[in-house]
């Protein structure tokens, strides 16, 4: 008996940390692109044999498992200004389809606790073609706009170079030379702090050197030569670590101008509510990330912005970025990988 006990014992152990695991991946799965809840529940008291007993503890399971995957999706940051929860409270389209949304969550598992309770793992993907929360929020552009053109690097200062000079004058003095009057008297210079023998005379001619200028832009030279364009990267790989980057549905890439090249407006909204507009991963190892291919351009963020929602890059980083895509097509394609 007392071996059946502990082995029985063993068994609830096992499963509540079956379980603990299972709670601990809850949320919203921002690798995976996966908003995740457990919803538990209890037979009421009236069931009138067993099999009601767990029908009525599962339905209860799925009830609160629709309560969490609410909770959970009306946290999701949509952009740098929106939630969803925001996004439903301004429109009753939204909320209609994001009901609809939570209402279609899958099954993952389900079993029954040993205390007789019920628990069923449900899931809702973020982007796809059907039943995603992508497709329920996500707006469609009126419009596609191109990606914008590299911007100036040098700011307008640079481009005015500054001189300095230096003249020399060679001064010839001819005693012999009459004034204008006619007179060989000495002009006087009482306004001088000259004495008498050091007073100068008219010269016969001035033979003045042209200044010598030599250029020097105000602040030297560019900011960053400019690198060959390789034309074969297959995605970019933005390196957000250390700024406690906040994913959302739909970021933007900007310069340090504060210019977008990277935003919904300038995708496919069939591809972007499908696939997502980037992939949010955990260190610079892109090789598990199916969007990466085998050449992943990589670059450094200098800060977020908007909330620490949207990286922000150098000039000479961003346009190198809007060069490139020029030639690979890879921010088109949405492959763009944030490391946080």
């Amino acid at each position: 008996m007392k071996k059946c006990i502990f082995s029985m014992m063993m068994s609830w152990v096992l499963l509540a940390m079956t379980m603990a695991s299972a709670f601990a991946s809850d949320g919203v799965d921002w690798e995976n692109q996966k908003v995740i809840v457990t919803g538990m529940g209890i037979a009421p008291p009236t069931a009138v044999n067993a099999a009601q007993a767990r029908m009525l503890a599962r339905r209860a399971a799925v009830v609160d498992g629709y309560r969490q995957m609410a909770e959970q999706i009306n946290g999701v940051q949509v952009d740098a200004e929106s939630t969803v929860e925001n996004m439903m409270i301004l429109s009753d389209i939204v909320r209609t389809k994001v009901s609809a949304c939570i209402k279609g969550a899958r099954v993952l598992d389900e079993q029954i606790l040993p205390d007789g309770s019920y628990a069923v793992r449900m899931e809702v993907p973020m982007f796809g073609s059907s039943n995603s929360l992508a497709a329920a929020v996500l707006q469609r552009p009126a419009m596609r706009q191109p990606f914008p053109a590299p911007s100036p690097e040098e700011d307008e200062d640079e481009t005015f170079p500054a001189y300095t000079s230096s003249v020399h004058m060679d001064i010839r003095i001819d005693t012999n030379m009459p004034d204008y009057t006619g007179n060989r008297s000495r002009i006087s210079y009482a306004a001088t702090n000259f004495s008498n023998d050091q007073i100068p005379r008219i010269p016969s001619y001035a033979a003045v050197q042209q200044p010598q200028y030599s250029k020097e832009t105000s602040r030297g030279k560019s900011s960053r030569q400019s690198e060959p364009i390789m034309g074969d990267y297959t995605s970019l790989v933005v390196d957000c670590t250390g700024f406690g980057l906040c994913p959302a549905m739909s970021p933007v890439i900007k310069n340090e101008k504060g210019e977008a090249i990277y935003g919904v407006n300038n995708l496919d909204y069939d591809l972007v509510s499908t696939r997502g507009m980037t992939a949010y991963w955990r260190d610079l190892d892109v090789s598990g990330v199916a969007r990466a291919g085998s050449k992943p351009l990589v670059v450094k963020c200098v800060s977020l912005s908007d909330n620490n929602i949207n990286p922000v890059l150098t000039v000479a980083d961003a346009n190198r970025v809007l060069l490139e895509n020029e030639q690979s097509h890879f921010l088109d394609k949405l492959n763009v990988i944030f490391v946080r």
